[in-house]
């Protein structure tokens, strides 16, 4: 019987549930697939090449003209790429985006706050019922929340002003978004406290996959809350730490839909953002090769840097060789094995 049994496991190897025959020395002998199931992803790769690939190489060729969708266009070299050099307005659009994207990073404090809060809740129905609260708000239009702040800070009727009248501050009230020294702080509490996000759900699924060893021995040790998410939550979400870097460098790049809605750039280009200097380079002063310069740029910018990140190596404590005594403190968890 036993004979039998290893000539069937020699003859035939079952893989994913399913038994493939053997070639020589048990190896399992891949099926051919036939080339309908090529021409079968032939649309798919015909689409992504009419609605994303031929617009981009389309608008590098064109960066390189004085380009007039109309007709009449002339070749003009580099000289969208120098007058770029020369732009202080786009320029300053990247000293916007720097301070924009260092306040998100910072205000990723509140969702790490909320992830661990949550984490703690040992009734499994109510950690669900706050963390479908928590996460609710995602599925509300970007447009819906820019026009909701847009109504608070309305310099008239906006809650905003309402709220400092009737608690006697009525001469804080602002034209919050209009004036040039606070329209860009506006811009940056749109959406506070910036809970219902991918960076809560990114941190919260990482804290779910931390043993619960560690917490339980950090416990044990005396280490307070705020000491254990700093030697040990925080250095075991290493790579989440950095596909969200990764996330909030193309989406700070790429950042402009909330600006248009509630400032359009101004006022007197306090708010301006690369995206908005390229639209209105492109729809308002009619200058499509000078905005395909830009936006070249901008890919090109943005390349490199998610380049730079998704590269940056660091050694995770995952990757890690376990030692099999883990000291915590005073306290040591020995290995069973």
């Amino acid at each position: 019987m036993t004979q039998v049994r290893e000539q069937r496991d020699t003859e035939t190897l079952v893989v994913a549930g399913s038994p493939r025959p053997a070639g020589p020395g048990g190896r399992v002998r891949r099926r051919r697939i036939g080339g309908g199931v090529y021409l079968a992803l032939l649309p798919v790769f015909i689409l992504l090449g009419l609605f994303q690939f031929y617009p981009a190489l389309s608008g590098i060729w064109f960066s390189f003209w004085d380009w007039r969708p109309s007709g009449g266009s002339t070749f003009t070299g580099l000289d969208n790429y120098v007058r770029m050099l020369g732009d202080t307005v786009w320029w300053d659009s990247f000293k916007n985006l720097g301070i924009i994207f260092v306040f998100n990073v910072v205000m990723w404090v509140f969702p790490l706050l909320a992830a661990e809060l949550l984490i703690t809740l040992k009734h499994e129905r109510s950690a669900f019922v706050y963390r479908t609260l928590l996460i609710i708000p995602m599925a509300f239009p970007g447009v819906v929340t820019a026009l909701v702040w847009q109504f608070f800070y309305d310099p008239n009727n906006g809650v905003f002003n309402a709220v400092l009248e009737a608690v006697g501050l009525g001469a804080l009230a602002q034209n919050w978004t209009g004036d040039p020294d606070t329209a860009l702080l506006s811009l940056l509490f749109v959406g506070f406290p910036f809970i219902a996000g991918l960076p809560f759900l990114i941190i919260y699924s990482s804290l779910q996959n931390i043993p619960k060893e560690i917490f339980e021995a950090a416990a044990l040790d005396g280490v307070g809350r705020l000491r254990r998410v700093w030697l040990f939550d925080l250095p075991l979400m290493a790579s989440q730490v950095r596909i969200l870097l990764f996330l909030g460098v193309v989406g700070t790049l790429q950042y402009g839909f909330t600006a248009y809605v509630l400032t359009g750039g101004g006022p007197d280009n306090a708010t301006v953002v690369p995206i908005l200097r390229v639209l209105n380079m492109a729809f308002q002063g009619g200058q499509w090769g000078y905005a395909a310069a830009l936006s070249t740029t901008l890919f090109a910018i943005t390349l490199a840097l998610s380049c730079v990140v998704m590269f940056w190596r660091r050694r995770d404590p995952v990757d890690q060789p376990i030692d099999p005594t883990l000291e915590v403190g005073a306290v040591e968890i020995r290995s069973t094995q």
